[in-house]
């Protein structure tokens, strides 16, 4: 152990610890804004300065190893006018305009600004505009860039894209797109990690929250919503609501108190994502397409824009079934169409997701009999939910518990668990096993595919698996990273599985790039945990046994892997 001084007090911490994680582990908070723990520890902003006695300078605690006998002083004058002068420092190249800010109230800059009390900026101001295709779904204003290099740090070392790169030299340095590229050309998966571990605003989603009213205000459309698995662990995070108070009938109130006609779960098209996936692994598995290569779960859109830039060759072992998504976007158009009346033009579908890619995925054009256009016409991550809320003045605590629409009502524990990495192997594993037996087997008859903490084991969790004397070798991965690695290891043959499941964001859709932001936190695996907790105490827990997928099989789309069923519910990548 090291024994030192913080600010009077006498703490003792492990060997290598770093001043700053000395100081936090003894209540004593160290501003920051560069440093991400075992990511980027760089030092840039140094507005983490301290105060080493019998040291003239003052030093960085993000990268200053604690010692024996030191004396720190965390705040002293000549920390806090040091500390004072690089924040008047970095505010004079970053656009302060905060109240058109998307991070506004949730910005690491702004809130050191505060607590220094700065309330001018003695600074010449010389804000850097580039220019930046405001349609792509990842927006990225360069007045804002406060150059911390995280998110070239966490697209190098997580996410192992490199898209982001620095360039210029001096007090010209900045970040853009690596090689002086454009994003559309960029590998960009479109994760959002670079999003959410931005300490301010120059990285956001496209907002596309007035698309969303002018469609609630056209009284020819029809909106319906869908809210994905993952958004109900997150959403209540911005507002103020414990877990267990922020319910998906909650979220559901919220979207009929601002006009929208019908809401639904995406657990329903989840399950239905199970259907045909379970389906087409039996047999993709029993004919022997797989004895070279498994067959690849498909319903992250981050990891099939991976697969398709940086493992073309593996796209053909993708699983044709669309996301749940776009599943719902599909039968919205379709079966739910005929059911109310209404044509599929007149049918406005709005996706609440904690997805960044899904903006991009609703690109996908449906082409089915006389309808030919888009399943899905806009996509909201979980934060512009939030901020719809918000501007609709709806009180959090007024909101009340209400049921989604019928027919697409019900949905399975399986489904629901679709939000975290492990969820749909999981799923899948439970009706494939009765596909192959004719019976059910125990609900959690296949946990070993769970994460066991965040990040744990790479990102990676095996298993193997006996089905009815069938061997079955899985692998559940998340983090484009760690996808990397294992897909690396398969091609050198040093692995082999049946299936494999992808999330790009570590953590699986929890954490995806779409959701609630918490500077230097990673919340992903306690979102998991809700997750399971439903699907624990679900009255059903196997997709197969939704009756609302068993009618909409019944009534429309004959069985699974039919002939509509392809031309509905299947893709081609």
């Amino acid at each position: 152990m090291v024994n030192l001084t913080i600010d009077g007090k006498q703490i003792s911490v492990k060997e290598n610890t770093t001043i700053m994680e000395a100081a936090r582990q003894n209540g004593i908070p160290i501003p920051k804004l560069c440093y991400l723990k075992g990511i980027n520890e760089i030092a840039a902003c140094r507005v983490c300065v301290v105060e080493l006695e019998g040291k003239n300078r003052l030093i960085t605690s993000c990268n200053n190893v604690a010692e024996e006998g030191m004396v720190i002083h965390t705040n002293s004058p000549k920390v806090r006018k040091d500390r004072r002068t690089n924040v008047e420092l970095i505010l004079s190249q970053h656009d302060c305009q905060c109240v058109t800010c998307a991070r506004s109230g949730n910005c690491s800059l702004q809130k050191i600004a505060n607590d220094l009390n700065i309330l001018d900026i003695p600074f010449e101001k010389e804000i850097e505009r580039q220019p930046w295709n405001q349609d792509f779904p990842l927006i990225r204003d360069s007045a804002k860039c406060i150059k911390c290099m995280r998110c070239i740090q966490v697209c190098d070392k997580v996410q192992k894209l490199s898209v982001w790169d620095v360039e210029g030299t001096g007090s010209r340095t900045t970040v853009n797109v690596a090689g002086h590229g454009k994003i559309e050309d960029a590998p960009c998966s479109l994760c959002g990690q670079c999003i959410t571990h931005c300490p301010v605003g120059a990285l956001r989603e496209r907002d596309d929250t007035e698309k969303v009213w002018d469609a609630i205000a056209d009284e020819k459309k029809t909106v319906v919503v869908q809210v994905a698995p993952a958004v109900r662990t997150s959403w209540g995070e911005q507002i103020g609501l414990k877990p267990e108070e922020a319910t998906i009938g909650k979220i559901m109130d919220s979207l009929k108190r601002m006009g929208v006609d019908y809401v639904f779960d995406t657990v329903f098209s989840a399950d239905l994502t199970i259907m045909e996936e379970a389906n087409e692994f039996v047999q993709r598995f029993t004919s022997g397409e797989l004895k070279d290569c498994p067959m690849f779960t498909s319903c992250c859109p981050g990891w099939v824009r991976f697969a398709k830039s940086q493992y073309p060759h593996l796209v053909k072992y993708l699983s044709t079934a669309k996301s749940p998504q776009e599943m719902f976007g599909a039968v919205m158009k379709t079966y739910f169409a005929e059911k109310i009346g209404k044509s599929p033009e007149e049918i406005y579908t709005v996706s609440v997701m904690p997805c960044v890619a899904k903006k991009a995925e609703r690109e996908k054009e449906l082409f089915y009999n006389e309808y030919a256009g888009h399943g899905v016409d806009t996509v909201i991550t979980t934060r512009e939910l939030v901020k719809m809320m918000r501007s609709a003045h709806i009180s959090p605590d007024t909101l009340q518990d209400i049921e989604s629409d019928s027919p697409m009502h019900d949905g399975t524990g399986a489904g629901v668990i679709f939000g975290a990495t492990g969820g749909v192997m999981e799923a899948a594993l439970r009706t494939a096993y009765a596909i192959i037996t004719g019976e059910n087997p125990e609900a959690d008859a296949f946990k070993a595919v769970r994460s066991s903490g965040f990040n744990a084991n790479d990102g990676v969790m095996e298993a193997e698996l006996n089905i009815n004397g069938i061997k079955v070798r899985t692998a559940v991965v998340s983090g484009l990273g760690n996808t990397r690695n294992l897909l690396d290891k398969m091609e050198k043959g040093e692995v082999k599985y049946d299936f494999v499941e992808v999330m790009a964001c570590p953590g699986g859709c929890v954490g995806g790039g779409g959701q609630p932001i918490h500077d230097g936190e990673e919340l992903a695996f306690e979102r998991g945990k809700t997750l399971y907790a439903l699907d624990k105490n679900a009255d059903l827990r196997f997709s197969h046994e939704n009756p609302d997928i068993q009618k909409l099989y019944d009534e429309y789309m004959e069985k699974p892997m039919s002939h509509k069923a392809h031309m509905l519910l299947h893709t081609e990548h």
